[in-house]
């Protein structure tokens, strides 16, 4: 009994050792932010019901809540940017604060809405509430953390983001049956509580005005700081990222539909996409700093590769354990790449700029977001389910080769390039 005992206490501590390297030497304020971070995406009740919200309850027109959703994206985009710009100009913790107050706002607009102007009204407040503490959050967090635990930095936020959605997908649908309402009032009280965390335990990261005068980016290998539309290895970023949020909505688009056409139902849809949630839950930490060995552009490059393979392979499976198998695959990918982008934007970054960089990459995430059902929809109509996986790989190969010259772009420019964890960094 004694080594059965020894056994399952020396695996605990080989899985605690992980585990206290992937949250140990980051600052007590990146942990609140996290914990905000968690608490909105765990209460985010109402998105995800929006649309059953507007049709089954309140009874508008499939077109009508069409256009909602739109409201909401192009809400989402304009904070994306502008509260990015707003969190260099004004500062993080206070645009923190704004957007929690402005995304409890709309909740309750939205909620107690009687008018469709009401409801369009509520929901741009909500997209632009919900989207503007972004750009904020990313570069307090730069702000706050070595370059060298960026990388771990971002992964941890990505992760508290899915376990928190993770939560709210159980816990929203449960919710619902006892009335919509609920669903407002849960989501206005966690932005409530992630605006008071703000306010009571993060401080204002913005880097001091001196740092602008320089004109170049911090560290020993500092280059000169371009304007966004000067700064060739982050237009290069941009345009991968582009490609990237066309693939990545694939699951969300073209999926459902394939698996529709192998007469498969929703609810299996649902235990595929499952794994998902499941895979970057085991394996967001672990795997971030198997990645952190790499230089970030050959990470970034890698994870491409793997998720472009993992959406081309839908196009070959017609069963749910195949289905489920694929998304296994390119969810190895995803683990990688959000956090990696957001690493290399803040790398790329001058330290007075952060917010107005992560701003254009969430915005140019959002632009994707709006195009890729347009360029999926007219494949499928056209041709077939296949031709868009197969785009995807020709895709995620663009991308791919996009990374790697970046690699070479911040080579060419000496920009510092170590955004992986301590002494796996790799020198340029």
């Amino acid at each position: 009994m004694s080594t059965r005992h020894g056994a399952v206490h020396r695996g605990a501590q080989r899985l605690a050792g992980p585990l206290r390297t992937a949250v140990s030497g980051l600052p007590r304020p990146f942990w609140w932010l996290w914990a905000g971070m968690l608490i909105t995406s765990a209460g985010g009740f109402v998105l995800p019901f929006l649309a059953i919200y507007l049709t089954g309850e309140r009874g508008y027109s499939a077109s009508f809540t069409g256009l909602t959703l739109a409201v909401f994206g192009v809400g989402s985009g304009i904070a994306s940017l502008l509260g990015g710009v707003l969190a260099d100009r004004l500062g993080r913790r206070a645009v923190l604060l704004a957007s929690e107050a402005l995304a409890v706002t709309g909740m309750v607009v939205l909620g107690t809405a009687r008018s469709e102007a009401l409801v369009l009204v509520g929901t741009l407040v909500v997209g632009v509430g919900l989207n503007a503490t972004r750009p904020a959050r990313a570069a307090a967090v730069a702000d706050l953390v070595d370059p060298t635990d960026r990388p771990r930095a971002y992964s941890l936020l990505y992760w508290a983001t899915n376990l928190g959605f993770s939560v709210a997908a159980v816990t929203a649908g449960s919710a619902a049956e006892h009335g919509f309402v609920i669903l407002f009032v849960v989501n206005a009280l966690a932005n409530l509580a992630a605006g008071a965390v703000v306010y009571r335990w993060v401080p204002e990261t913005r880097p001091a005005p001196a740092a602008k005068s320089g004109g170049t980016q911090a560290g020993t290998n500092a280059r000169p700081a371009p304007a966004v539309h000067r700064d060739r290895p982050f237009l290069v970023l941009l345009g991968s990222i582009l490609l990237l949020g066309v693939l990545f909505q694939q699951p969300l688009v073209a999926l459902p539909l394939t698996m529709t056409a192998d007469h498969l139902t929703p609810g299996d849809y649902g235990l595929a996409m499952m794994m998902n949630g499941l895979v970057i839950a085991v394996l967001q930490l672990p795997l971030t700093r198997l990645a952190g060995r790499l230089r970030p552009e050959s990470a970034l490059a890698a994870a491409t590769v793997t998720t472009g393979v993992g959406l081309a392979l839908t196009a070959l499976v017609h069963s749910l354990p195949g289905y489920a198998a694929t998304v296994v695959i390119w969810s190895l990918g995803e683990i990688v790449v959000w956090p990696t982008c957001m690493a290399l934007v803040a790398a790329l970054a001058p330290p007075h700029a952060h917010g107005t960089y992560q701003g254009w990459f969430l915005s140019v995430w959002s632009a994707s977001v709006a195009l890729a059902p347009l360029i999926s929809g007219q494949l499928i109509q056209t041709f077939n389910t296949a031709v868009v996986w197969t785009m995807c790989l020709i895709l995620a190969l663009m991308a791919a080769s996009a990374h790697l010259l970046l690699g070479r772009l911040r080579r060419a420019v000496s920009a510092p390039v170590t955004l992986s964890e301590g002494t796996d960094a790799v020198a340029p």
